[in-house]
């Protein structure tokens, strides 16, 4: 075996973070206590490892004198995955964000958030300006994609085992379970919460901070993001070139063009 792919999967044990709602939510930390910190936020149905472990993020980001923050969000990974709607929403989850800056003391960071956590960074950066220094928004979804998600068959599926008929609804089943220790049900709840508490990234309000947004050129998404970042006034775009929504994270293309916007560590 290669001997660098254990520095790829190397979890630590997870630290807890208590939500103001209750929630336990895991953090791990990597690198150098004294370094800047790039907070890693991971997207739907997936998790820190699976988002920025396994792809490399992590190896790299350390590499390059950063330290890493990362979470499992509410209802992924290591984290409380209650199975209520009403637990999930975009407050909850920038609420949660702001425990976790607050628990490790931190004034400020540079965040890096892919799909769900891309959406979830819009917001941070919206509603958190001076905690934000500069963020990297990959795959930011268009609108509320979770809206399509038909929830009675997701639920169904999750319940009974009932055959999912809605494509769209498929795939996110697929997703979800593409990741061991993943909570169907939580997820689902996810779905609804989301749909109900959550609205369009508002482009008549966008973040003031440099941000690199970052799409998949196989992405469904693509010409949203783009439109995003143009009314962004400190945005800029990178495509990813042959990658879609589920395989961008792993993108060396992304990293790189990451890395190159964080820019080197301040001494």
């Amino acid at each position: 075996m290669d001997a660098s792919l254990p520095a790829l999967t190397e979890m630590p044990a997870p630290q807890y973070v208590m939500s103001g709602d209750g929630i336990r939510i895991a953090t791990y930390l990597w690198g150098d206590d004294d370094a800047p910190t790039v907070l890693c936020v991971h997207g739907f149905a997936s998790s820190c490892r699976d988002n920025w472990v396994n792809t490399g993020w992590v190896r790299d980001l350390t590499r390059a004198g950063y330290r890493v923050l990362g979470i499992d969000q509410r209802g992924h990974g290591a984290s409380d995955k209650p199975h209520e709607a009403s637990a999930y929403g975009m407050d909850a989850f920038v609420d949660d964000i702001t425990t976790v800056l607050d628990t490790y003391l931190l004034d400020t960071v540079v965040y890096a958030g892919y799909s769900l956590g891309a959406r979830v960074g819009w917001q941070v950066a919206v509603q958190l300006p001076d905690h934000v220094e500069r963020a990297v928004l990959g795959g930011i979804p268009d609108g509320r994609p979770l809206a399509r998600l038909q929830i009675e068959q997701a639920r169904a599926f999750a319940d009974h085992g009932t055959p999912v008929e809605d494509q769209v609804t498929r795939n996110y089943v697929t997703l979800a379970e593409r990741v061991p220790g993943n909570d169907l049900r939580a997820l689902v709840a996810l779905a609804e919460g989301m749909r109900l508490g959550d609205a369009d990234p508002d482009v008549a309000h966008p973040p003031l901070q440099p941000i690199l947004f970052a799409t998949g050129s196989e992405d469904a998404i693509l010409a949203q993001s783009k439109l995003l970042a143009r009314a962004t006034p400190n945005g800029t775009f990178v495509e990813l070139p042959g990658r879609h929504h589920f395989n961008a994270p792993g993108s060396r293309v992304f990293r790189e063009a990451a890395l190159e916007f964080f820019g080197a560590p301040a001494a």
